[in-house]
């Protein structure tokens, strides 16, 4: 009779044995899954180094837009004609007037003159938003003239707010600052007279 319980006791004590493994199995197997899809890529990450399409119908003149491509901020800024020619006036002032020494990439050829941008379409900056001394996003300060952290001839342009470092409506770094170099202009190209794409141009993707 002893016997007979031992083995029904042995019996149940397996059967709950293996339903627990069964159950921790089932849940090992659904903790894993989830981690192991944390290394294929998403769709959004899929499209982070894509071009990035934008219109640019409503920008006014004198206003500035952000748009992220490839996780960095970048700037599509329409400037005015007096913006322009106060762009003119601070080359004597920039360590890199001409964009000799490109930052991250490259300098599209298309930009290579004191406007940084495509000579059909002058007005419009588009720029790498990202200072280059140590990463910050520099803030724009337009308006020209004396102000708080600001030279008193100021011609108006970006203040990076982390170390002080000064850019020009063109992105180009004033002389001795903290940055060493211009901000980065990333390839790009006007589909029509309101649409542009940022990280392709006539020569492809970047």
């Amino acid at each position: 009779m002893q016997v007979q319980e031992d083995e029904h006791v042995d019996s149940g004590r397996r059967t709950w044995l293996i339903a627990a493994s069964v159950a921790g199995g089932v849940g090992g197997v659904a903790a894993v899954v989830p981690f192991v899809g944390s290394f294929a890529p998403s769709e959004k990450a899929k499209a982070a180094g894509a071009p990035v399409e934008v219109d640019i119908g409503n920008l006014k003149p004198g206003e500035m837009m952000t748009v992220a491509w490839r996780g960095k901020p970048v700037w599509i800024f329409n400037r005015t004609d007096q913006m322009l020619a106060g762009i003119q006036k601070a080359d004597s002032e920039l360590a890199d007037p001409l964009s000799t020494h490109p930052f991250s990439m490259p300098e599209p050829e298309y930009c290579r003159n004191e406007f940084r941008s495509r000579a059909e379409h002058k007005n419009i900056l588009v720029a790498v938003a990202v200072c280059t001394h140590l990463g910050c996003t520099p803030t724009p300060r337009f308006q020209s003239g004396p102000q708080p952290n600001l030279p008193e001839n100021w011609p108006g342009g970006f203040l990076c707010p982390c170390h002080g470092s000064t850019y020009d409506l063109s992105g180009r770094v004033f002389k001795n600052k903290p940055a060493p170099q211009n901000l980065d202009i990333p390839p790009y190209m006007f589909t029509s007279a309101t649409q542009l794409v940022i990280g392709k141009d006539e020569r492809g993707e970047a």
